[in-house]
């Protein structure tokens, strides 16, 4: 599982229907890829490793100051670029098995008392976002 996280001062995330997902304060947008091998308890592992990350301000993390997390999949993090120009998508996980596995982290996000915008698994979205810093991590388990 590969997560691009981003600090944000604010983010949104729109399909053809508008906005479906937005935060407007500071906090956290979180890009989330799912590959082959990825299972429900490496998306907890991430879950808990995105709440407790001490990237915000003074060395805060979410669970810290309620900062809330845009999470949005994003097959295209597991691209391969070894052959070639054109990216290969076969390390990214197929829809049926990557979707429940990024409503996991999201569903242990929001358990942990998190509060969590999502965008539309599948779907073509644009991102909106002002990174603040800008701080931008990468976190692969």
């Amino acid at each position: 599982m590969r997560a691009v996280v981003q600090r944000v001062s604010r983010a949104s995330v729109e399909t053809a229907r508008g906005v479906v997902g937005a935060i407007e304060e500071p906090g956290l947008l979180v890009l989330v890829g799912v590959t082959h091998d990825d299972t429900a308890a490496k998306a907890a592992k991430l879950a808990a490793k995105l709440w407790g990350l001490r990237i915000l301000p003074g060395e805060k993390s979410c669970s810290d100051v309620a900062a809330p997390l845009l999470v949005i999949s994003q097959f295209t993090l597991h691209a391969e670029l070894a052959k070639g120009r054109r990216p290969s998508w076969s390390a990214a996980a197929p829809g049926p098995v990557a979707e429940p596995l990024v409503g996991a982290v999201e569903q242990a996000l929001r358990e942990a008392g998190a509060r969590v915008q999502t965008g539309v698994f599948g779907a073509k979205m644009n991102v909106s976002l002002i990174n603040d810093g800008p701080v931008t991590i990468i976190l692969e388990l």
